[in-house]
């Protein structure tokens, strides 16, 4: 028997899955807290002991914050947006956007935000390319030491790289996010993203002694969880929603089925549309994010929460008021995936159903979803497993969540 063990380095605890590859079925898991306080290698190789190791091993992690990501584009309703979206599908924290020429108080915002990495965009191909170059000429000439990708108007491409290069940028260029308008071409720059953060800002989070951790994870949890979705919505051909409530974030996860009107028509978004999204929301959570919680519940006029299956189901209805406003397609959802810790230790009932029964938060909930709990934590190790083994990952997720309709 072939065995592969994946393992999530979160914020709190750092879970660990053994999965038998020839079967494709999870053998054992397990979950122990993470070792940020002195060096995040102690609790995954007490995690990986747990599970009896195995013959390959895959990590992702969300450790330190994982990926802050800043969005620099050209129009705020077309590139900024487009590469919003890009962002948050690439397992990223998007925690500043700006759009249009920069300028000196822009700059203090932007540094401000704190990034590990800007996504620089602007122009459709063929289109006004002065904007990009501006930006690129702009934080060259402030020092901006960050890792940039760069995804913008193609005609102007080469140039803006130089510039940046020139000042010693670290320049990670990528396809256009929007090509053409109303056509969204996300791949290209999530795999730089991706290969940034593993670059770059891993290491730098300073969550290990040595390089081993570094070159050990392969994605940001948030990256990996969805290419686990993908997978699954793949596998069943309907559309998907998942919510993951964690203690410090709350992710909410969709996977549409394409709408050609929507793609071609007069609905068509001149950003693009995304069919498999994702939003993180940094504010909202049950441990270190609760304090954001209760402030939320205030905002949406929201009861207060009590315990702690309160305070998720409160994480998860606002993120998923936050991740559907204005998305199409959610309400034909044939299946609402939960994930989190209190989900899986009993709160799940109570969570799913506070999301299908808020009709009052600007959007409209699913009403044909069945609800199922990722009760084996197997969306982050199917997602690892996708690129590689992409039978065993679909095969794992048929054994392991039961969403036969």
């Amino acid at each position: 028997m072939t065995t592969a063990v994946c393992v999530d380095v979160g914020s709190t605890y750092t879970k660990a899955a053994k999965i038998d590859l020839d079967g494709a079925r999870l053998i054992r898991r397990a979950e122990v807290p993470t070792t940020s306080a002195t060096d995040v290698l102690h609790g995954l190789d007490a995690a990986v002991a747990a599970v009896g190791g195995g013959d390959e091993l895959r990590v992702c992690s969300s450790a330190g914050g994982g990926l802050r990501l800043a969005v620099i584009g050209y129009e705020a309703l077309v590139t900024a947006e487009a590469g919003h979206r890009v962002g948050l599908s690439a397992g990223a924290q998007v925690v500043h956007v700006a759009a249009g020429p920069m300028s000196g108080p822009g700059l203090t915002r932007l540094r401000a935000a704190r990034p590990d990495v800007l996504l620089l965009v602007g122009g459709t191909d063929g289109g006004d390319g002065e904007v990009l170059l501006h930006n690129a000429r702009r934080l060259a000439a402030a020092r901006i030491r960050l890792p940039v990708v760069l995804a913008g108007n193609a005609d102007v491409r080469d140039e803006a790289l130089a510039v940046l290069t020139a000042r010693g940028v670290p320049v990670t260029p990528a396809a256009n996010v929007l090509p053409r308008i109303g056509v969204l071409d996300p791949l290209p720059a999530r795999a730089a993203i991706r290969d940034v953060f593993l670059r770059h800002v891993i290491g730098g989070k300073r969550l290990s002694r040595g390089r081993r951790f570094a070159s050990l994870v392969r994605a940001a949890t948030p990256d990996a969880v969805l290419a686990g979705v993908e997978a699954l919505a793949d596998r069943t051909g309907f559309g998907i929603l998942v919510v993951d409530v964690g203690g410090a974030t709350t992710d909410v996860y969709s996977a549409l089925v394409p709408d050609p009107e929507s793609e071609t028509g007069p609905r068509r978004d001149v950003a693009g549309t995304l069919w498999r999204a994702r939003t993180v929301e940094g504010d909202l959570g049950v441990a270190a994010g609760a304090d954001g919680t209760r402030a939320a519940a205030v905002a949406e006029k929201l009861p207060e929460p009590g315990d702690d299956r309160d305070l998720a189901a409160t994480a998860a209805v606002v993120a998923l008021r936050r991740h559907a406003r204005g998305r199409p397609g959610l309400c034909d959802v044939r299946l609402l995936l939960g994930s989190g810790g209190v989900l899986r230790h009993g709160g799940g009932e109570r969570v799913l159903g506070a999301v299908l029964s808020d009709v009052a938060g600007g959007w409209a909930p699913p009403d044909r979803a069945r609800t199922v709990i990722d009760e084996q934590y197997v969306l982050a190790a199917a997602g690892l497993l996708s690129a590689d083994h992409p039978a065993v990952a679909g095969e794992l997720l048929s054994n392991s969540i039961r969403y036969e309709m």
